[in-house]
């Protein structure tokens, strides 16, 4: 079930299942949670198919093992654009504010970045060595690790959630917000994008799709309806589709 939530005049804020908070305020942070929602939703589907896909699968793994570098890919892209634009201008604000809580907040941010990073590594270490062989050491191994970047990587998303957007909304304008997001795309490649789209509206609750299209844009999202969508959802069930049969029983 999803909410939204508001307080006075602020705007109303979108809040999608496992979502830690969603602080009120003047900025609509409906982008972010956007981008947490995606980042929720792949783990969970590449730990319930590192668990349930045959050993022998070779073209599953080799399947499971690209997609996993598309994830990795932009959540490399987002938290750099945090570490590189977002956490330097809040980090202005918040001194000029003489706000030391919010000070520790962006330093905790940008060191949580650092301790995922070597698990996701490790996670396209073992996806990789199961392309060409492994047993099930192998397997038990990496189910070990997707689990611990899965919980890392929550503790993170829910952190920033509670924390650090309570931060935006304290220290920055809606302008200054909105500025933000095509800065945020500037280091990704046409390819980038193009797996991005349908990437982030895959599976999104229906209450909150309408707002999710509104902010990809009319053309995005005109783009994704005729042209995107069907096929990136045939290729989700087709990589994922042990989690998907271990789920339904079958």
């Amino acid at each position: 079930m999803t909410t939204t939530t508001t307080t006075g005049g602020d705007v109303p804020q979108a809040s999608f299942p496992g979502q830690a908070a969603a602080p009120p305020g003047p900025a609509d942070l409906m982008p972010m949670y956007l981008m947490h929602h995606a980042f929720r939703r792949d783990l969970a589907a590449f730990t319930a198919a590192v668990a349930a896909t045959p050993l022998d699968d070779r073209r599953a793994w080799r399947r499971l093992d690209r997609r996993w570098g598309r994830f990795a890919r932009v959540l490399h892209l987002h938290h750099a654009g945090e570490d590189e634009i977002l956490w330097p201008l809040l980090l202005t604000e918040v001194d000029r504010a003489g706000d030391v809580s919010g000070r520790a907040t962006l330093e905790a941010m940008e060191a949580e970045h650092g301790e995922i990073d070597p698990l996701l590594s490790g996670c396209a270490a073992g996806l990789h060595h199961l392309t060409s062989g492994g047993d099930a050491d192998t397997r038990a191994a990496l189910v070990v690790r997707m689990a611990a970047a899965r919980e890392r990587l929550g503790h993170h998303l829910g952190h920033e959630e509670s924390d650090a957007m309570a931060l935006v909304q304290r220290h920055l304008t809606p302008a200054e917000w909105d500025a933000l997001h095509p800065e945020f795309g500037r280091h990704y490649t046409p390819r980038d994008g193009l797996f991005a789209l349908p990437w982030v509206l895959h599976d999104l609750p229906v209450d909150l799709r309408p707002r999710a299209l509104a902010f990809v844009g009319r053309g995005p999202a005109l783009v994704w309806t005729l042209l995107l969508r069907v096929p990136f959802a045939l290729r989700e069930r087709r990589t994922f589709r042990a989690a998907r049969r271990e789920r339904s029983g079958g």
